[in-house]
């Protein structure tokens, strides 16, 4: 059975500030290409930040993300995968609650964001193996 690890091991663990604009935050995801990223504020994850925040929460209620924090428009307390996790709980989490994106820590350490096309790619693959 395979593992959330096993998504993000090759992977640079992107985050963004609290403190950080909108603005920034979003450049880094388009720069990276990721929908959504975490949320850090003293080293310790305090949301997760994604398109759909962005959307709803600046775009669509008119905030200019030159001036809008990260903290004003994040989702606050993500839910959290361990590295340990299996895919399948993973997508289970991801139907349960309609995430697009999970945020993996091994305790306090992010380790990444895996997505649902992540989980899709890798059931496939399981699937043909």
């Amino acid at each position: 059975m395979a593992r959330v690890a096993e998504l993000v091991k090759d992977r640079r663990a992107l985050s963004v500030s609290a403190d950080q604009s909108v603005l920034e935050a979003s450049r880094l995801m388009t720069e990276f290409n990721v929908g959504a990223v975490p949320v850090m504020r003293d080293d310790e994850l305090t949301g997760i930040f994604s398109e759909r925040d962005l959307m709803r929460r600046v775009v669509a209620a008119g905030r200019s993300p030159a001036t809008t924090r990260v903290s004003e428009v994040m989702t606050a307390r993500p839910v959290v995968l361990a590295p340990d996790d299996s895919v399948e709980h993973a997508m289970f989490v991801m139907q349960e609650h309609g995430f697009r994106h999970l945020v993996v820590c091994d305790g306090k350490t992010l380790k990444g964001v895996i997505s649902l096309r992540d989980v899709m790619h890798s059931q496939q693959r399981a699937k043909s193996a």
